[in-house]
């Protein structure tokens, strides 16, 4: 298939308020433009199901690297988004039932031809934050629960301890449990919804405030080869640029290595394309798949392209139908 004959279309969260010089999502979008693939711009409120067929209003797409103007949109029009070659699935979460609606829906487009990155089921299947759990040879010692009781002997027994919710992002309503802690009891009834909603904990790990917690991205199975280290602001814990952390450059450890060949043949038989494991210490925390970031300062501290390696390896699967 000719590079110019590729129509790519994103679902992502409104373009107008993203982050330009940080966003992951612009730098796939423009590794496609300086393909020469033609884009279409789409939000979930543009999609719709009928008779099983899915439809969208979409919106050809131009992009420019420029901070200050990063993109125009041509007229909204109805569309089959099955008739595209590629989607990219880039809402950020938080990963409630809308964002689930919505993976069915592009499942119809998938069945109908298109390439849908990442697969939806495995966006599904794919917890971010419960993943680990396929994986405890390389986490910190983790409990997913809903029972705040529990999450008291957790804490007693490991000392101090992550609590944080299931499908969150950016660092938000995470917080640092230790033994005594007077605030306990009203951060569990936060998380736990009074033990009525699952929520996870995991033993805290020091390492954190020196080495960061560290971004790995992986590229159809296979980690670049540095890390994004996210050291956290003074007087925070969460290491998430989103809240303060700054980041630097890490090359990847062997043990981070060995972690990367345990998960990402698994990602990549699910349909995973793209994803970013955390680290901390020498521990596996979490595993990103719906709209893992980082490329954009991992690509400018090393100058580096990570998106040419995914559409290489889009192109990879486009060429084997």
């Amino acid at each position: 298939m000719s590079k110019a004959q590729i129509r790519l279309g994103v679902v992502m969260d409104p373009i107008e308020h993203i982050k330009p010089a940080k966003d992951t999502t612009l730098a796939m979008l423009l590794e496609a433009q300086r393909r020469g693939y033609a884009l279409e711009y789409m939000t979930q409120r543009d999609l719709w199901v009928l008779e099983g067929r899915l439809g969208a209003r979409m919106r050809a797409l131009e992009l420019r690297d420029d901070p200050e103007c990063w993109y125009a949109l041509g007229e909204a029009r109805e569309g089959d988004p099955a008739a595209l070659d590629v989607i990219l699935m880039r809402k950020d979460p938080p990963f409630d039932m809308e964002y689930i609606y919505t993976t069915f829906l592009l499942e119809r487009a998938e069945e109908h031809g298109a390439l849908v990155v990442n697969k939806p089921a495995a966006l599904r299947d794919v917890s971010e934050k419960a993943f680990t759990m396929w994986f405890p040879e390389f986490t910190p010692p983790t409990m997913v629960t809903r029972s705040m009781a529990d999450m008291r002997r957790f804490v007693e027994r490991y000392g101090a301890a992550v609590v944080k919710p299931l499908d969150g992002m950016g660092g938000r309503s995470i917080f640092v449990l230790k033994p005594g802690d007077a605030n306990t009891g009203v951060i569990l009834e936060t998380l736990t919804a009074h033990d009525s909603r699952f929520a996870m904990i995991q033993q805290y790990i020091p390492e954190i405030v020196a080495g960061g917690d560290r971004r790995i991205l992986l590229v159809d199975g296979e980690p670049f080869d540095h890390a994004l280290a996210r050291i956290p602001a003074a007087g925070e814990n969460r290491g998430n640029l989103a809240a303060g952390a700054k980041g630097e450059g890490r090359d990847l450890t062997p043990h981070e290595r060995e972690i990367c060949a345990a998960v990402g043949p698994v990602l990549r038989d699910k349909g995973i394309l793209f994803a970013g494991l955390d680290v901390i210490g020498d521990k596996l925390t979490e595993v990103n798949v719906t709209s893992p970031t980082g490329v954009r300062e991992l690509d400018r501290l090393y100058d580096a392209n990570i998106c040419s390696g995914l559409f290489d390896a889009i192109e990879r699967r486009l060429g084997a139908r």
